[in-house]
This record gives C-alpha cells, structure tokens and sequence, in this order.
C-alpha cells in the first residue's frame, strides 16, 4: 500500500509553497510582527481567491470539493512559514458550519470573512447557554479581535454543546499582548449574545478532532522548518576548524530531531485521513497526532535551539518565531496531557473487552 501523497496532493504542496514563499518569506512575516502582529491582509486575500478555505466543500456549494488530508498539506506548509493568517480558525469554523449546513455565514467565510473557534476542556472555565443566549468569556482566542464570526463550545443542561455567534465589528475583542505575534489573540465575551445551535457532544468531538489534527499538521510543518534550519546552520558553523556538524553530539541531536519530525507526520496525515475517510478511528488518531505532535514538537524547537547555540531565541534569527508558534499549538485544542486521558477513555472499553487495541 502507498502512503505518500498523490500527484495532485503534491502539486497542491508545491503550489501552495510558492505562494507562501513570495508572500510569507521571513521578511513579510517580520513586517506584519514588527507592526504588532495579527493578519496580513494581502496574504489572506491570496489564499482566498486561491480556493483554500472551500478545500472541504463540496463544488456545487463553491468549495473544490477535496479532503481533509489536502487541508492538512496546505497546513503544513503555513506552519513551515509561520504565515500570519487565520487560514486554521477559519476553516474549522467553516467546517462546523457546513456540518449544520448554515449557508449563509458558509458563504461569508468562502468569500474571505474571518472565522475563530474556542474549544475548552470539560471542567475548566466555559460559556453558558440560556435559551438561544450565550454567556460568559473565554479565551483568549486566536483571531477574534478579526473575526466575524466565531464557533463555540458552551454548556447546556444536558451537556456540552457547539454554537455560532455572528460577532459585530464594534463588539470585537481588542488584541491582546502575546508572546506569538503571527497570530492574534483576543477575549470573547457575551452577556445574552444571540446564537445559532450547531449541534451537541458529536458536533464538539468532531471539531476537537480536527482542531487537534489541524494544530499537529502546522507543528510538523514548524517543526520540519526548524529541523532545516538547524541541518543548515550545522553544515554552515565552524568550530574548532570543523563545521559542528561533524561532531557526534550534533550529528545525534539532528538525527533524532528528524525521527521525531517524521514521527509527526506520519500521526498528522493518518489523523487527518481519518476524519476525512469517516473512519471509526478518527478521535483515536487526531488524539495519537496531538500527544505526539505536541510532545515531539518541544522536543525539536529545544534541539534546534542547541544547535543554534541560544541565537535562535533572539529577535534577530527567525527560529524565535516557529518557537513562540509552536508553543500555542502544543497547547491549543488540548495538550498532550489532556489528549492522553482523552486516548485512555477511548481505548479502555476494548481492553476490559479483550478486544486489540490496535
């Protein structure tokens, strides 16, 4: 059996770098940190008239009618450039809302409106729902001083429950001081905002998968970028009248970098296959992808700091930014601690059945 990506997948791949290259390149990311952070707009707009948020949707709703295995690819590669636009939170919003088959605001977020998504675990500070009203803060969210819409999970009296909140643009959260400025971060808050009911517990399980997927897919992409760079400054640094690269303790350093960076991707893509093929193992594998992902991720981003000496951390070195990236990834849609109990709950009932677990 073939596991690499089809032709198509990596024509989509090779496009998608192109683009992201003239309009993502280290330069233009600094621009928009240095201005305070948040979405280049220009980038934005180029991946919407390019088709990216509709990749899931079917084509006689004006999507291209593709998979979720293509949507983590174009992930990846915002993750390899650290590319400031809303391209995860929109399209996971865009999917809970086509899920609900909410036309309207699915042809909003198509045409370039800025979608953001709060998940949060059960037990930790959550929105309440009062009829059709919504209550409480949450955050801080990634992207919603922009947004216009926003999907959330809240509390009802029988459990938990996904809702879509239209968010004006006099109401929108301010920004808020963050350590990763290629991404936005705001507070929702509402006092009886109206809400549309996109489902119950199904609706929030499915979005927690494929926001841990999606989360995992731009940690391997961050991660594989920082692994390169790495590699390269390695064959480049001389030490001792040797490039440090030829020393064991470097070599050994990058070799398990590239063990870890491989482990994500093969967890990321059968995560993200998965979901996309409705198969029953989808929230064993988007868990899988998140505990490793997250872990890994740590783990590579600190290599890739010693091999750089401590410079990557610096303002001066792009490396600082895959690093504050990653950090809010490794967290977002539930750490590799939330995901390993979350694994635990999904697998028990096989082994006190007798049943494999793989």
């Amino acid at each position: 059996m073939d596991f690499d990506l089809s032709d198509d997948q990596l024509a989509l791949r090779d496009g998608a770098r192109e683009l992201l290259d003239r309009r993502a390149a280290p330069s233009h990311v600094r621009k928009t940190v240095e201005a305070g952070g948040g979405t280049d707009v220009a980038l934005w707009q180029a991946m919407v008239d390019q088709g990216w948020t509709g990749i899931e949707i079917a084509e006689e709703r004006g999507g291209l009618g593709l998979s979720t295995v293509e949507v983590a690819v174009l992930l990846e590669e915002v993750g390899r450039h650290v590319a400031p636009a809303p391209y995860l939170a929109t399209v996971l919003a865009l999917h809970a809302l086509s899920d609900a088959r909410d036309e309207s605001r699915v042809g909003r977020l198509l045409d370039g409106a800025i979608g953001c998504v709060w998940w949060s675990a059960p037990g930790r500070a959550r929105l309440r729902v009062d009829g059709d009203r919504l209550h409480g803060r949450c955050g801080p969210v990634p992207y919603a001083p922009s947004a216009e819409l926003a999907v959330v999970t809240a509390d009802e009296p029988e459990g938990e429950a996904l809702y879509a909140v239209d968010l004006a643009p006099d109401a929108r959260p301010t920004r808020e001081p963050a350590m990763d400025l290629t991404r936005e971060l705001g507070w929702l808050e509402f006092d009886a905002a109206p809400a549309l009911r996109l489902g119950g517990a199904d609706a929030v399980s499915a979005l927690l998968d494929r926001g841990a997927t999606f989360a995992s897919a731009e940690m391997l992409g961050s991660a594989s970028r920082a692994l390169e760079l790495a590699v390269e400054h390695a064959k480049d640094r001389v030490q001792f009248g040797r490039p440090i690269g030829s020393f064991q303790a470097v070599k050994h350093r990058c070799a398990d970098m590239l063990v870890d960076v491989e482990g994500m991707r093969s967890t990321a893509y059968w995560a993200a296959w998965c979901i996309g093929a409705a198969d029953p193992e989808a929230s064993v594998a988007a868990s899988t992808a998140k505990i490793w992902c997250s872990d890994a991720s740590k783990r590579v981003m600190a290599s890739a700091l010693q091999v750089f000496g401590g410079i990557g951390f610096t303002w001066e070195h792009d490396l600082h930014l895959f690093l504050k990236r990653a950090q809010l990834d490794q967290v977002s849609f539930g750490d590799a601690g939330y995901h390993r109990q979350r694994l635990a709950s999904l697998l028990r009932p096989r082994v006190e059945a007798g049943e494999s677990v793989i």
